[in-house]
């Protein structure tokens, strides 16, 4: 029998050895909501025109079914969904659910981090590589297999890295104080100056283009006290995320 896991009032980190992925249909938006969320979607690409109504997965449920062993239940709908969150008392509203990558550095065993552009649904913010999971087709399921493609080229795309999916690790599920759930892949230490390298090779790619990078920095962390050192705001799994990377000689 399957326990649900308690929503924390701060992110929380589970070990996960084995994720099962189960499909479910999107709640139905009742007409006074899907008028609140139109209206505050329409507000939120106002002050910000880099969002966009695009298809993602949302967490539709989240249970652990042993030791180191989850099932994410997750539910098709776009990113106008996401408004709901700001809709008081909305029943339809389903959190977040992305991948990340932990990029330790082959010099320190520190962690690669990266601040969001301004060209970003989040810019400033410091996070791992990563980002919302994409649905795949209509009648085809999500697996570790597609997360773990999923986060490779979320890591390609924001550092440069050329990482196989088959180098990357299922190691933690993340659940946020807003109920955004995050997978969570360990990468193969790699040295800091091959790091930085990629990542300017990449930006210097995007300016010749006329493009601004997803990321516009990046950070190597060695502690908690150094998230808490950056000038701006982090998400919520990445302080904990680095104790725990610390603690346990990732």
């Amino acid at each position: 029998m399957t326990e649900p896991l308690p929503r924390p009032r701060e992110a929380s980190l589970l070990e996960v050895r084995r994720l099962r992925l189960i499909e479910d249909a999107a709640p139905r938006v009742p007409p006074a909501e899907r008028v609140a969320m139109d209206r505050l979607w329409e507000e939120a690409v106002q002050a910000n025109p880099c969002l966009f109504d695009g298809p993602v997965a949302a967490c539709a449920g989240l249970d652990q079914d042993g030791p180191h062993s989850v099932v994410l239940t997750w539910a098709r709908t776009t990113y106008r969904h996401r408004a709901l969150r700001w809709v008081p008392g909305a029943t339809s509203w389903l959190p977040s659910l992305f991948v990340a990558v932990a990029q330790p550095a082959t010099d320190d065993g520190s962690l690669l981090v990266g601040r969001m552009s301004a060209s970003t649904a989040t810019p400033g913010r410091w996070q791992l590589p990563g980002g919302a999971v994409e649905p795949p087709a209509e009648g085809a399921g999500l697996d570790t297999a597609a997360l773990r493609s999923h986060a490779a080229r979320e890591l390609a795309e924001e550092t440069g890295l050329g990482t196989a999916p088959s180098d990357l690790s299922l190691w933690l599920v993340t659940r946020g104080e807003n109920g955004s759930v995050g997978v969570v892949f360990l990468a193969p230490h790699q040295p800091t100056s091959l790091l930085r390298e990629r990542f300017a090779a990449l930006t210097s790619a995007e300016a010749a283009q006329g493009r601004d990078p997803e990321l516009e920095r990046i950070a190597f962390i060695r502690s908690p006290a150094e998230v808490a050192g950056l000038k701006d705001a982090c998400v919520d799994y990445l302080a904990p995320l680095v104790r725990h990377y610390v603690n346990s000689g990732s």
